[in-house]
């Protein structure tokens, strides 16, 4: 499977034209996590806030309702490369796993209405996966589920004069006007670590950070969805994981397929800690033209 791409929003506004409640705003890292109770609270923090643009965004359209009839959620979609186009569909259970059966569910029943409709026209590579330990993170259960784990956050616009962040995750606040904000604890130079409330309809691109504590939660949390247990964010089949066999290397976006190790992304990050290609292989299904591959 291909290497993940980061999901470019191309929506740019002038900074001078930012709202008074867009600022960063300083949070207290003890504050309570807001309470989500009720099917429409549940059905906001379980709606996809970081979406597509373009023919990504046509794809996910047409999918989504139908990866959501077979028990599934979407995750992402991107469309990679030039002349070998490549088709990503990231998908999870409400539990965050996702095993090579699902994967395979996923792609049969995609597989027509992409035919069908033909969002992407010419030929092109059709690819099922999980979304892999050093996941994307769209909507604000992931904040929710994620927090206590690093982090690496990028605005639409810069916000304070930064549209970067990087931290630790400290949940998300649905409360907060203006629809709601990302709390995140970073080490700001001159300042020292301070717990921010990033505004959520300005996040363009947000992922966790591959470290060894997050591949043993990853590792933990996959186990005890195969024993029944609660699991949120397991993303993983729990067959495929060693933990003998995860180190961090120096790849910024994990979890390549061998068979799309090839695939270069011009947004790589030498200097980011993560897997080897050859253990962290996600589940996939490829096709061309709509033909499943063997």
């Amino acid at each position: 499977m291909a290497k993940p791409k980061t999901t470019d929003s191309s929506d740019k506004r002038s900074a001078d034209a930012t709202p008074a409640g867009d600022p960063v705003r300083n949070t207290r890292s003890d504050a309570a996590a807001p309470v989500i109770g009720g099917d429409a609270a549940t059905d906001d923090a379980c709606a996809r806030f970081i979406v597509e643009t373009g023919p990504a965004a046509a794809v996910a359209t047409l999918i989504e309702p139908a990866i959501a009839d077979l028990g599934f959620r979407l995750v992402r979609v991107t469309v990679s490369g030039k002349e070998g186009k490549t088709l990503q569909i990231m998908a999870e259970r409400a539990d965050g796993t996702f095993t090579i059966d699902d994967c395979e569910t996923v792609s049969r029943n995609v597989s027509p209405l992409l035919d069908v409709h033909d969002p992407m026209p010419g030929a092109y590579r059709l690819e099922v996966s999980s979304p892999g330990i050093d996941r994307p993170l769209v909507r604000p259960s992931d904040f929710e589920d994620w927090a206590g784990f690093e982090a690496r956050i990028e605005l639409a616009e810069a916000v304070d004069g930064r549209k970067r962040f990087k931290g630790v995750l400290d949940g998300y606040d649905g409360a907060v006007a203006g629809g709601g904000e990302v709390r995140i604890e970073c080490d700001l130079p001159e300042i020292g670590k301070q717990v921010l409330g990033l505004p959520a309809r300005l996040i363009k691109d947000a992922k966790l950070v591959l470290t060894d504590d997050l591949i043993r939660e990853a590792l933990n949390r996959a186990k005890a969805a195969k024993r029944g247990l609660p699991a949120d964010g397991a993303e993983l089949d729990a067959d495929a994981l060693d933990a003998d066999h995860f180190v961090a290397d120096d790849r910024d976006d994990g979890d390549l397929a061998a068979d799309d190790a090839d695939h270069d992304d011009p947004d790589h990050d030498e200097n980011e800690p993560d897997l080897e290609q050859s253990d962290l292989d996600k589940t996939g299904a490829d096709k061309r033209d709509g033909t499943p591959e063997d």
